[in-house]
């Protein structure tokens, strides 16, 4: 099984224009891909051990880095100007990176929340969530 370092991760996504993929990922300090199944309780009178049933799946992407105001590639460029988007916007995500043969993870997302952080004694920094919407599809990038 192989192992690989976070540093070569690979995240992208459209900008507000839903055309051109921009990769965000080269800001981030972090890429955080979170999926999670709700469970509803079908436990009954009588049983001494709780049981649930599998239902709706979801998923969730934080991202977390360094602010860049560059003209749309910059991550305040892309994230900015998806805040309030109504329509839903596509992703990409490679774990290992994005060179041939790389597992990809892609979808459709919406913005939940952008932030901005600027502290007296550091960098400034950026946080954003992301809502994905739909199924994610694996494959690999070519």
């Amino acid at each position: 099984m192989a192992k690989y370092h976070g540093k070569d991760s690979y995240f992208a996504i459209e900008d507000s224009g839903a055309t051109t993929l921009r990769d965000v990922g080269q800001y981030c300090d972090s890429i955080d891909f979170g999926r999670e199944t709700a469970l509803a309780k079908s436990t009954t009178i009588g049983l001494e051990d709780e049981t649930y049933l599998s239902g709706l799946s979801g998923a969730t992407i934080s991202l977390a880095g360094k602010w860049d105001d560059a003209a749309t590639t910059g991550p305040h460029a892309v994230l900015n100007s998806l805040v309030g988007l109504d329509l839903s916007v596509g992703f990409e995500f490679g774990p290992a990176g994005n060179g041939t043969g790389k597992a990809k993870l892609s979808g459709e997302c919406f913005l939940e929340s952008y932030a901005t952080s600027a502290p007296l004694e550091d960098v400034v920094k950026f946080t954003a969530s992301l809502r994905i919407t739909g199924a994610v599809t694996t494959g690999t990038f070519t």
